[in-house]
C-alpha cells in the first residue's frame, strides 16, 4: 500500500478514506506535538503567546502568560472581503479539482519543476484564470510584497470529511523565492511550526545560502546588503527552538512568511485545524537565477511572460469540452 491509492495518496501520507477503505491507517505518520510548548502568533501585537488554540489571538491586547518574538510572519486581516470570497469560491469551484494526498484536492497554475534535478520547463503553464488577477494586483498595497511576481498558484482544498491535513514541510529553497504567501477562505484554520533539524540538504536549503534576502526581520524591504548575509545568514533563528508556533489563519485573512520561519521551520496543517471546508490560494515567486541578470533569466523571463497572461476560465473550458 505504499503506492498511490484511489484517494491521492501514497507513501506515508494519508486520509481518512485510505485509513478506513485501504488498510492504510499504519501508514499514517504519527505526529508527536507538546501542545504545552506551544504559542499562538497575534497578529496584533506581533508575538506569540503561550498556549495551543486559535482563539488565544483574540485576547489581545489582554494576553496573560509568557510571550516569545517570531519574526518572519505578516498577517492582514479582511484581505478580502464577504462578497469577494463567495464570487471568488463560486469562479474556483466552476474549475476541474485534482486529487492531491492527504485528503486534499488542487487546482495548479505554474511552470514543471523537478525539484531533485533542479529543471524547470514552461511545460503547459500559460496563465491565471482572471477572476483572481484583483488578488495579484492587491499585493502591491502590502509592502513587504514589493516587486513580488507571481509565478504560481495554487489553490488547495482542506475537507475535514476526508482528514485532509499536509505534512510539516519546507517550500523547495532552489526554485521559490523567499515570500510565502496565502490568501485563505471559507474557514479558520492554523499552521503549526516546529523547528527543522532534519538533512541540511533537504528542500533544498543550501540554495538559500547562495541568495541576496529580500526582507529585514521586520520585513521592510532590504535596500542595502552591506554585510553580504544570505537569506539563510540574514534569517538566523530567535526563537526557542523547542517551541510550537501556531500561526493563525483566519478567514479572508492575507498570510505571508519569510525569514526564519520560511527556511529554519516546518509548517503544518493538522488535521485536527480542519473543522470545516477551507481553500486556500497559495503563491510563489522565483529565487533570483531566474530573475534578470540571474543564471536562469532566460527560462525565468519566458516564465515571467506566461505569468503576464490571465483567461476567463469558462471559454477556457468550453474550448477544451470541444477539443478533449
Amino acid at each position: 500500500m505504499t503506492k498511490p491509492r484511489p484517494c491521492g495518496c501514497k507513501g506515508c501520507r494519508t486520509c481518512l478514506i485510505c485509513e478506513t477503505h485501504y488498510n492504510a491507517e499504519n501508514l499514517k505518520l504519527q505526529l508527536q506535538l507538546d501542545k504545552s510548548k506551544g504559542y499562538v502568533y497575534c497578529p496584533f501585537c506581533n508575538k506569540a503567546w503561550q498556549g495551543w488554540d486559535l482563539d488565544l489571538y483574540k485576547q489581545h491586547p489582554h494576553h496573560h502568560g509568557q510571550s516569545i518574538e517570531y519574526p518572519g510572519v505578516f498577517i492582514q486581516l479582511d484581505f478580502i472581503n464577504e462578497r469577494e470570497e463567495i464570487e471568488l469560491m463560486r469562479n474556483i469551484d466552476e474549475m476541474p479539482w485534482d486529487i492531491s494526498q492527504s485528503g486534499r484536492r488542487k487546482q495548479n497554475f505554474g511552470p514543471k519543476t523537478n525539484f531533485k534535478k533542479k529543471k524547470v520547463t514552461v511545460g503547459q503553464f500559460n496563465g491565471f484564470p482572471a477572476f483572481s488577477k484583483y488578488l495579484q494586483e492587491r499585493f502591491e498595497t502590502v509592502g513587504l510584497l514589493k516587486g513580488y511576481q507571481v509565478i504560481e498558484q495554487c489553490s488547495l482544498e482542506y475537507d475535514p470529511s476526508k482528514g485532509a491535513s499536509i505534512d510539516p514541510h519546507i517550500d523547495d529553497c532552489w526554485i521559490w523565492g523567499e515570500r510565502i504567501v496565502t490568501v485563505n477562505c471559507l474557514s479558520d484554520s492554523v499552521l503549526t511550526m516546529t523547528k527543522f533539524t532534519g538533512d541540511s540538504k533537504k528542500y533544498n536549503l543550501p540554495c538559500a545560502d547562495k541568495y541576496e534576502p529580500v526582507l529585514n526581520h521586520d520585513g521592510s524591504i532590504i535596500t542595502s546588503n552591506k554585510d553580504n548575509l544570505t537569506a539563510l545568514q540574514i534569517s538566523k533563528p530567535v526563537c526557542n527552538s523547542d517551541a510550537i508556533i501556531r500561526i493563525p489563519m483566519p478567514r479572508r485573512s492575507l498570510l505571508v512568511i519569510y525569514g526564519e520561519p520560511r527556511y529554519h521551520w516546518e509548517h503544518s496543517v493538522l488535521r485536527e485545524d480542519i473543522s470545516a471546508r477551507r481553500v486556500c490560494i497559495a503563491y510563489r515567486e522565483f529565487t533570483p537565477p531566474y530573475l534578470q541578470n540571474g543564471s536562469d533569466e532566460t527560462i525565468g523571463n519566458e516564465v515571467r511572460e506566461r505569468a503576464k497572461i490571465f483567461w476567463h476560465h469558462q471559454i477556457k473550458q468550453t474550448n477544451e469540452d470541444k477539443n478533449p
